[in-house]
């Protein structure tokens, strides 16, 4: 079996488990993935039961889809993602993307836990990923092109997709949330960056940085889908401040974000234009 028949295998599992098909993916970070338990008239599924999905083994993500509805749209909840630390390929990273895609979904919307680089930040708030750099040559797309999704060679200009970048200010606007807005850099982890590493950083213009997103946001973009990013600032920096880094200092601050998270993702997804 080849890896597109394996993809299709279980897009064809979580077919038959839903009742309306998905027009939202989302992909939830540390500390985020509570929004799920707002699904009304959730399916849930667990991954470890959908033929050829990689198994999440971070604290905090639960390991399984949840299909609901949110503020009236169909969504398709990733409650745990996958990294490259935990030993996965960048091609097993990035398996629910091409998944969801395979199941009709065009707009994703992928969260994540990121350490503050900008000096303007702090703990607890919210940022609109307007760009990237990925620090690896490791690539989701590596090895022979899957056509069938889109081109040997994507462009990657509009990756974060500007109109969806535009309606979460609104959205922001209306439940009086303040965003931040900044480019967000992966370092592939699982060590917290050290603190030379996050003054190259700066220099090079990144805003945040994290573990994760970029492989996905990558792999969306190749397969034509829109997509908005939005970091979680759980932490400032290596270097910025003098305490050291931790997890359970990244999940407390995602805790505490949580409701107002939820609200303005609530105001997004009733204001979301589906794409067709």
């Amino acid at each position: 079996m080849n890896e597109r028949e394996k993809l299709q295998e279980a897009a064809s599992y979580i077919q038959q488990q839903l009742g309306d098909l998905p027009q939202v993916g989302m992909i939830l970070g540390s500390g985020l993935g509570s929004l799920a338990e707002e699904a009304e008239d959730p399916v849930v599924i667990p991954y470890k039961d959908i033929p050829h999905f990689p198994v999440s083994t971070v604290e905090g993500h639960a390991g399984q889809l949840v299909c609901g509805r949110i503020s009236g749209k169909q969504v398709l909840i990733l409650q745990g993602r996958f990294h490259y630390y935990e030993g996965y390929s960048m091609q097993e990273v990035v398996i629910p993307v091409r998944v969801m895609r395979l199941l009709g979904i065009r707009d994703l919307l992928i969260t994540n836990a990121a350490g503050g680089i900008s000096l303007d930040f702090s703990p607890g708030d919210l940022m609109v990923i307007t760009d990237h750099i990925k620090l690896s040559d490791s690539s989701p797309l590596r090895g022979p092109n899957v056509s069938e999704f889109g081109l040997r060679f994507n462009d990657l200009t509009q990756a974060y997709s500007r109109d969806l970048q535009h309606m979460a200010d609104q959205a922001a606007e209306t439940t009086g949330t303040s965003l931040q807005h900044g480019v967000y850099a992966f370092m592939g982890g699982p060590s917290f960056e050290t603190p030379a590493e996050i003054r190259m950083l700066r220099v090079l213009g990144a805003d945040a940085v994290g573990m994760s997103t970029a492989p996905e946001v990558i792999t969306a973009a190749h397969a034509g889908m829109r997509v908005l990013g939005i970091s979680c600032i759980t932490n400032m920096a290596a270097g910025i401040l003098p305490e050291p880094l931790n997890h359970e200092e990244v999940m407390e601050t995602g805790r505490m974000a949580r409701e107002k998270f939820s609200s303005l993702i609530r105001e997004l997804l009733a204001r979301w234009e589906i794409t067709v």
